[in-house]
């Protein structure tokens, strides 16, 4: 059990929830002293309001204003660092507890490994029905650890172990590639991963019943990015633990698949690499070899995650999936088009389009479409190879990254990318400094749309 929930049969302080409009008759139903105590003290219902309301004994209750806007987990995500230590709660009112349990949990996260939080979150009774949201705040506290753990404790190894760890976890199968299994199977992977003294691997996790659609989900797992011989600035690899984002999400998402049991079969693939430094660096220049057969002339060393992917779409495409979905932290261009909160989507499908985009909107974890421009298509011409692994014009980054993804998944195979920062810059309700589970939710909704019964992780 999550550290910020307590057992049902736990004393808990009643916690109402109430907008501007229900006021009201929320202090018609308080005992007059409590009743008394808001109206002296003002409180409106705004978003984010937080009053607690005396009793004989001490505390004999609280009240969280919700504002007029939408209830979302983010209006409950700041209560389990800002209710009394130690204290326990439960719903009052049971209107929105899967946002509440969603958005107290994802804001009582903190990564403490190697440092006490400076306070012990508040924690909720759960209500029935919310074990849903439960199962989406651990999967996400996964992600989120695995992100905010330091490069030397998380290298190609270790992020392998964690897919080993989970398929063991829900009955699943694995298997790691490396040495020259890797270099022969996943060449471009292998090369990115060969001047670090941790080696690269693949590793792979399937689960589900035979005869069921294939998802395969691939992430971009470096674990970190030096940029290679083209080498970051110290400022640009300051936060290049995170590089492996999309690894993390991927893993968390699946997690989310096997724990709602979606009738599908999933097959993930994860590419653990450090792109690093040495004198067996790759070099600007080279040619590499890819999975496909499609040859790749290096433009720039740091345009690493696209190498690792490839191979892996490239493998996934073999499989004849029902869709592939892969997740990257692959490009600032992203981020400089979307700003930090808002991933990029990539498909040329547009159906799938819109069922990510609406299943975004539904768990309040947005994505947002890109295009996939086919003119920019030969900015990744080659004059010694089949393309390279950049553009030949410092202009729309994250676009030209979504088209030489493309070149690796055969046409009429389904298939979205999502280009993710993986990060929140600044502390704010349910969203700590730190790494995060971006589109996570987004995506479990997607896949259920598509493949489950269609009810969704949660709302």
């Amino acid at each position: 059990m999550l550290d910020c929930l307590a057992k049902p049969d736990e004393t808990a302080s009643p916690l109402h929830c109430i907008g501007p409009a229900g006021l009201g008759t929320l202090l018609a139903q308080l005992p007059a002293a409590a009743s008394g105590f808001l109206k002296a003290t003002g409180f409106a219902g705004r978003a984010q309001e937080l009053a607690l309301l005396p009793g004989e004994d001490g505390i004999a209750g609280a009240v969280l204003g919700l504002g007029e806007g939408a209830v979302t987990p983010w209006s409950f995500g700041a209560l389990a660092q800002a209710l009394p230590i130690g204290s326990a709660w439960r719903l009052a009112e049971a209107t929105h507890a899967e946002p509440a349990v969603l958005g107290w949990c994802l804001g009582a996260y903190r990564f403490t490994r190697f440092k006490a939080p400076k306070r012990v979150p508040a924690r909720l009774v759960p209500p029935p029905g919310t074990e849903q949201a439960i199962a989406t705040a651990e999967a996400t506290a996964r992600v989120r650890d695995l992100i905010n753990m330091p490069a030397n404790l998380l290298g190609p190894a270790e992020l392998a172990a964690e897919v080993r760890s989970l398929a063991e976890a829900h009955g699943a199968t694995w298997r790691i590639i490396e040495g020259e299994a890797l270099a022969d199977g996943f060449p471009a992977l292998a090369t990115v991963g060969q001047a670090s003294p941790r080696a690269p691997r693949l590793a792979m996790l399937e689960w589900g019943e035979p005869g069921a659609p294939l998802v395969a989900l691939c992430g971009k797992g470096v674990c970190f990015d030096t940029g290679g011989l083209d080498l970051k600035p110290p400022t640009g690899m300051l936060r290049m633990k995170k590089d492996m984002g999309g690894a993390a999400t991927v893993i968390g998402l699946a997690e989310l698949v096997m724990r709602m049991r979606l009738p599908v079969r999933l097959l993930v693939l994860v590419g653990a690499v450090e792109n690093a430094v040495s004198g067996h660096a790759f070099r600007p220049m080279d040619v590499l070899r890819t999975r496909a057969g499609i040859s790749v002339e290096i433009g720039n060393t740091d345009a690493e995650g696209r190498l690792v992917l490839c191979d892996l779409l490239a493998y996934a495409a073999e499989r004849e999936p029902a869709l592939v979905i892969d997740c990257a932290t692959l490009t600032g261009a992203a981020r400089v088009a979307l700003g930090p909160d808002l991933p990029a989507l990539f498909t040329p499908d547009d159906a799938l389009a819109e069922t990510l985009l609406a299943a975004g909107l539904a768990t309040h974890d947005p994505v947002w479409r890109l295009p996939l421009h086919d003119v920019y298509d030969s900015w990744l011409d080659s004059t010694v190879a089949d393309m390279n692994n950049v553009s030949s014009r410092p202009m729309a980054g994250a676009i030209v990254a979504g088209l030489f993804l493309r070149r690796f998944v055969p046409k009429g195979v389904r298939w979205a990318h999502l280009d993710l920062y993986a990060w929140n810059d600044a502390t704010r309700p349910g969203r700590p400094e730190g790494g995060e589970a971006q589109a996570l939710r987004a995506l479990a909704h997607g896949l259920d749309a598509l493949f489950g019964p269609g009810r969704g992780p949660l709302r």
